[in-house]
């Protein structure tokens, strides 16, 4: 059932982490080695994906929900990003470049709500069906970082936003194929409440509910280190094709996405949280020892790396469901967009500064005059960040009561 529905679902998702894993990884190492940027300017970069996921609940809000059906803004969204990223490789410098990223994220970071909104309101079955669907946003992830660092060898280019900008186009083209899903509120008037996904706020009288998206936010802040700083961190260790061997995560990344609801069944919503959140405090304990361990470097951050299954599929998919599973049909649209704006819009602008602003504190000069970093300083620091995340979430947060199956909730023991 609903196959035809499923391939235009998995193959825009695809798309969408297409473009996200050609430039996400390696921007900051062409910010750094090309551009010759601090960390304070490299972590104010990635930055601008939260800035972006700020400022789209306005944009989406305002005209998204009342004039647009989704397929549609999506293929807007989708082109003027496109275009957004052929033009990034045009500056050299840091504001321009970064007003402009600014601009590519806030057109972007809409479509991942509305492509969860989507999907959640057309698959009939959506525990089973829709981690089924996004695996192959990890298959797109891993498409884009192989094509950019083994076929274009582009980690320190800016082929690596063209080759972005090419795929949103595409990705704008595809939109068009997906279900028809009209505006939601038509004729309207929408309250602030309503653009930031503040309807969701309801739900935060449920204690568990509140120390879970306290916890999602805590999370993201040693969260960000990696994604900001690994690309650094293996281009100093002197690694090639670092783009390509780091989507060995999206490997993982499918292998445990298959995983989750078998996992969610048998443990529940805590015990599967409880995991992804512990296995971010093993990432960086491993690439932690990495630095004094050279011997043992490369096992370790191939170890850190192959975790991202747990990291992601049992904390951001798992977390989504159940804020899926809390919300009732009135609601839902406004929880997804609450937690992306938790996610990917003040968590990670809060992560980011940091892990910017701990980069640039131990940036040292080496024999050869070269700057590089105090890694054995640096590391610790998120580790220990996570480990505080995991025992608050495990102290506090409570196992939500089994719903009916027709009430679209899933059974956790």
């Amino acid at each position: 059932m609903q196959t035809q529905l499923k391939v235009k679902l998995s193959f825009f998702n695809f798309l969408q982490y297409f473009i996200w894993g050609s430039w996400y990884v390696s921007m900051g190492i062409y910010l750094e080695k090309t551009l010759g940027f601090g960390g304070q300017q490299i972590g104010a970069a990635y930055g601008a994906f939260a800035i972006g996921s700020m400022i789209s609940p306005f944009f989406v809000g305002l005209i998204a929900d009342r004039y647009f059906a989704s397929e549609k803004m999506l293929a807007t969204l989708a082109l003027a990003g496109g275009v957004a990223l052929c033009l990034l490789p045009l500056f050299t410098e840091f504001l321009p470049f970064y007003v402009t990223l600014i601009l590519y994220c806030a057109l972007y970071t809409p479509t991942l709500a509305l492509g969860n909104s989507l999907a959640l309101h057309h698959l009939e079955d959506a525990t089973t069906a829709f981690p089924r669907v996004k695996l192959w946003s990890a298959v797109g992830w891993i498409g884009g970082g192989v094509t950019l660092s083994f076929v274009l060898k582009g980690e320190q280019s800016p082929v690596q936003f063209y080759l972005a900008g090419g795929a949103s186009i595409v990705l704008g083209i595809f939109s068009l194929a997906l279900p028809h899903t009209p505006p939601q509120k038509t004729g309207k008037d929408v309250s602030l409440g309503e653009l930031l996904g503040l309807d969701a706020l309801s739900l935060l009288r449920k204690p568990s509910f509140a120390i879970f998206i306290v916890c999602m936010f805590l999370i993201c802040v040693p969260l960000y280190f990696y994604f900001v700083m690994m690309g650094i961190y293996l281009t100093e260790l002197e690694w090639e094709g670092i783009a390509g061997k780091m989507t060995l995560a999206q490997v993982s990344d499918v292998i445990f996405m298959f995983m989750l609801p078998i996992m969610l069944k048998r443990l529940g919503y805590k015990k599967t949280i409880f995991l992804g959140i512990l296995a971010w405090c093993l990432r960086y304990f491993f690439v932690a020892k990495s630095v004094s361990m050279a011997g043992m470097a490369a096992p370790l951050i191939f170890g850190a790396i192959l975790l991202h299954g747990v990291c992601y599929d049992f904390l951001f998919i798992a977390g989504q469901l159940y804020v899926d599973d809390e919300a009732n049909p009135r609601i839902r649209a406004a929880c997804q967009g609450f937690i992306a704006f938790i996610l990917w819009g003040v968590g990670a602008f809060v992560g980011t500064m940091l892990a910017g602003k701990v980069l640039a504190m131990h940036e040292v000069t080496n024999a050869a005059g070269a700057t590089v970093h105090d890694w054995a300083r640096i590391w610790p620091v998120p580790a220990v960040l996570s480990a505080g995340v995991l025992i608050v979430f495990a102290l506090f947060f409570r196992e939500p009561k089994p719903k009916a199956s027709q009430e679209g909730g899933i059974q956790t023991g």
